[in-house]
């Protein structure tokens, strides 16, 4: 019996690469079929607050407080170096300078914010906007600064803003750890079996990709915020890598560090579960 899962995943250009295969049936998984479902990621994240979800694409942010329901995928998700989200104003300015303003965030549960209030206190006044229009509240003066991601992070120079800190940068520096992004969840309840067997085909899904990549193109086109091939292309390149296909004993370090200093903040609740299931 064909047993019918609900996927949730950004439609952003990382995540119709990487799900390209499994949804088109090009890296089938045998014996399940899955209703997509394609939101930015902050309204992913609060789908499995509400768990709506079985499989999703998530902040790290929301895991840390998804973690008694929710367990990691080892496959398909956003951690790496040079690649984490930038506070951008439209005038140069100094953190110092911002403490205390009001700042566009793509979401309170991303991992955009987390690294913005683990980077200091003070940064606490939050105008929560969609990602794709974090530039344009900026321009509008609703905001002192923004934080980017996704496409923004290379086209916010030719629209005239000012780069003030590379949260990714700061992160690697401070902690010592790839940046954790964004990663795949699975619900608890599903077993350890279909956990297992979900994790296997999504890596199968990414390896597809990077064996055909002309193949994804017009998918990943319909969905894209910026059309621009090379804007598509620096965005696959930087977001999607090993640490996608599996995150290793070094992915697993960073997401754990992560945690572990969101807890010490008091910004996430502890839990006692394992990340992932295996």
């Amino acid at each position: 019996m064909n047993q019918k899962l609900t996927l949730g995943y950004s439609p952003c250009p990382n995540d119709t690469f990487i799900f390209y295969g499994l949804i088109h049936q090009k890296t089938p998984c045998a014996g399940i079929s899955f209703q997509e479902r394609l939101e930015d990621v902050e309204t992913l994240n609060q789908l499995a607050l509400q768990g709506q979800l079985q499989l999703t694409k998530i902040s790290y942010h929301a895991l840390g407080h998804l973690r008694d329901n929710y367990a990691l995928l080892r496959s398909g998700g956003a951690l790496g170096r040079g690649c984490g989200p930038l506070v951008i104003a439209a005038q140069p300015t100094s953190m110092a300078q911002l403490r205390g303003q009001r700042i566009a965030i793509p979401g309170r549960l991303t991992t955009a914010n987390l690294l913005l209030q683990l980077y200091s206190e003070g940064y606490e006044d939050l105008l929560i906007v969609p990602f794709d229009q974090i530039m344009t509240t900026v321009k509008e003066g609703r905001a002192a600064a923004g934080v980017i991601i996704h496409e923004s992070r290379f086209t916010y120079q030719q629209h005239g803003f000012h780069q003030v800190l590379d949260l990714g940068q700061w992160w690697e520096e401070d902690s010592g750890h790839p940046i954790p992004l964004g990663g795949i969840l699975a619900q608890r309840s599903l077993g350890e079996e279909v956990i297992r067997k979900v994790d296997a085909a999504l890596r199968r899904s990414i390896e597809y990709g990077f064996a055909h990549p002309e193949d994804p193109r017009s998918y990943i086109k319909q969905h894209a915020q910026e059309l621009d091939d090379t804007v598509i292309s620096s965005h696959i390149d930087l977001y999607v890598n090993d640490f996608s296909i599996d995150l290793g004993e070094q992915g697993i370090a960073a997401v754990t560090h992560l945690f572990e200093r969101a807890e010490q903040r008091g910004i996430i609740p502890p839990s006692s579960c394992p990340l992932l299931v295996s």
